[in-house]
């Protein structure tokens, strides 16, 4: 599928999936706390505190409070790794697999102009 947008366009979509995303039941998330989830279910793992805080260029405190979030939220858990135990391992959960699928549901939905 091949789509071509303005930047108007594109704005009004993402408008759109996140006034449905509030009005849903689902977790309201940040900006921030969106793209540690999305880059936890895109990226290939293993996922780690620092890693991610490299990635999104912020401290790892940053990514500790949005990990203790969602969390909370059963969108991701944490695991201390066997093998290095200074590290922690960022896994994934089935919720924040069903979270991520519907939001990029949402996303084709409104490209395609379909109700939500």
């Amino acid at each position: 599928m091949s789509i071509t947008m303005r930047p108007i366009q594109a704005l009004r979509l993402w408008q759109q999936v996140a006034l449905h995303a509030v009005k849903d039941d689902a977790p309201d998330l940040t900006m921030r706390q969106m793209a540690i989830l999305f880059t936890i279910y895109l990226d290939p793992p293993p996922h780690t505190v620092r890693g991610l805080a490299a990635k999104l260029n912020v401290t790892k405190p940053v990514i500790t409070r949005a990990l203790d979030t969602m969390g909370a939220m059963k969108l991701v858990s944490r695991h201390r790794d066997e093998k290095d135990k200074r590290n922690v391992l960022i896994r994934r959960t089935v919720e924040g697999a069903l979270y991520v699928e519907r939001f990029g549901d949402d996303i084709i939905a409104k490209a395609l102009d379909l109700p939500l």
